[in-house]
């Protein structure tokens, strides 16, 4: 199943109040992100704030390799309409993210498989990159999906497994 050009791509395609730190429209401290299509992949747009910091003035590592994560994921939903657990990444921070200032993050499928797909991210701030990666999904079927979650996959999640 592939995504129509004109669906969102938010996580409201997973169903009301779905649970998602980085995509869930209603998550209370969640970074609710939204995705637009950006050529073969997608891209998001984020202001970090100072809750989102580790040393003052500057994203904690884990919520950027968050947004990282988030958005190469959203690019493989983007490109094959479906959901894919993160199994590995190997990321590199070039420079520090600044709070207060505009982080942009784009991702795109480098390798489509049916089991594992490999994407790569990339995220910029003030015109100059400061994080780069690759993560790989690995693509579930509805009994293998709902053996990692331990309990049946939400009614909305079904038509994105393998």
């Amino acid at each position: 199943m592939s995504l129509s050009a004109d669906t969102p791509l938010d996580g409201s395609l997973f169903g009301p109040d779905q649970p998602c730190f980085g995509c869930s429209p209603t998550h209370p401290h969640g970074l609710r992100l939204r995705y637009e299509r950006d050529g073969d992949g997608v891209v998001t747009r984020l202001v970090p704030t100072d809750r989102h910091q580790g040393p003052p003035g500057i994203m904690h590592g884990g919520l950027v390799s968050t947004v990282a994560d988030e958005t190469a994921a959203w690019a493989l939903i983007a490109a094959t309409g479906k959901f894919g657990f993160t199994t590995s990444f190997q990321v590199r921070l070039h420079r520090a993210v600044r709070v207060g200032q505009e982080l942009v993050a784009r991702a795109w499928v480098t390798k489509p498989g049916s089991r594992l797909v490999k994407t790569e991210v990339r995220l910029e701030q003030a015109g100059e990159q400061c994080f780069t990666g690759e993560f790989t999904f690995a693509l579930l079927e509805q009994k293998a999906a709902e053996k990692l979650l331990g309990g049946p996959l939400p009614e909305a999640w079904l038509r994105f497994c393998r």
